[in-house]
């Protein structure tokens, strides 16, 4: 059974506190400086992700000890749950490494509780911009940050476009299939960005469509699609079907590896 609204806002108090300290750890990071490593994956980690990561660990276990959870770089050293048929939470600490070595400003922390395959609550921070993105049930809102305080928070609403529709494509990952793709769409606005941050464009009224044509993991994508089922839209992959999470033992690829996916308003 899925949990009433005012748990879901009581859940959603907490993972914005956590979101917010990760975020405060990363651009720590940052302002010292730090190189990356390739994982075995040969995907970027830097101490940023673990130190983030570390944060939100500690914050879970303590007020959800009975929820697993699945985090990136913990399964990159080999920690996976073992039960994960009834509720757990996804993390990416750090989602956009690339785009945080490279200097640029679209990464995000992304926490989202995933309840029987369907992402239904998540928190999507970006620590530059200070700006969180949240959603569960049906109430999404985004809220900027000051001095580590969340401020105002502001519905989210979705949009439908007028004409054509406005796209988000990946800045890092921009694939031959989503550019045939957008192709069959000549005219159309299209806006690269990293990370979670296209699903909250969307989520915004600021965008109408993300085609997504190269891999992403389940971390990557659920917070941000928490934000935007919230919001009224939908993530799907190419036969129409929701995009689901909690994917393992997949012939074709890796645990928790989504399909190719359309996000839409």
């Amino acid at each position: 059974m899925m949990i009433s609204q005012s748990k879901f806002d009581a859940l959603l108090e907490v993972l914005e506190r956590l979101a917010v300290d990760a975020g405060h750890e990363i651009m720590t990071v940052r302002a010292a400086g730090c190189t990356a490593r390739m994982k075995q994956d040969q995907s970027p980690v830097t101490v940023a992700d673990e130190r983030a990561e570390s944060i939100i660990l500690a914050g879970l276990a303590a007020n959800f000890p009975h929820i697993p959870v699945v985090a990136e770089e913990a399964i990159a050293a080999g920690h996976i749950p073992a039960d994960l048929a009834g509720k757990f939470f996804l993390v990416d600490a750090l989602d956009g490494t690339r785009e945080f070595v490279n200097g640029r400003e679209d990464f995000t922390v992304n926490i989202a509780l995933v309840e029987q395959g369907i992402p239904v609550a998540g928190v999507v921070y970006g620590p530059v911009h200070k700006r969180l993105y949240c959603g569960a049930g049906d109430n999404a809102y985004m809220a900027d940050v000051v001095d580590g305080k969340i401020g105002e928070r502001h519905k989210l609403q979705i949009s439908e476009a007028d004409g054509l529709p406005r796209v988000v494509a990946s800045r890092s990952h921009m694939t031959q299939e989503t550019e045939n793709y957008l192709a069959k769409m000549p005219g159309c606005k299209t806006v690269s960005v990293g990370s979670s941050l296209k699903f909250c464009l969307l989520a915004n009224g600021e965008a109408d469509l993300y085609p997504r044509f190269g891999r992403t993991m389940e971390w990557d994508t659920a917070a941000g699609d928490a934000v935007l089922r919230a919001a009224g839209g939908m993530t799907s992959t190419l036969d129409g079907k929701p995009l689901v999470y909690g994917k393992r033992n997949q012939s074709h690829d890796a645990d928790f590896a989504n399909p190719h996916f359309i996000a839409k308003v």
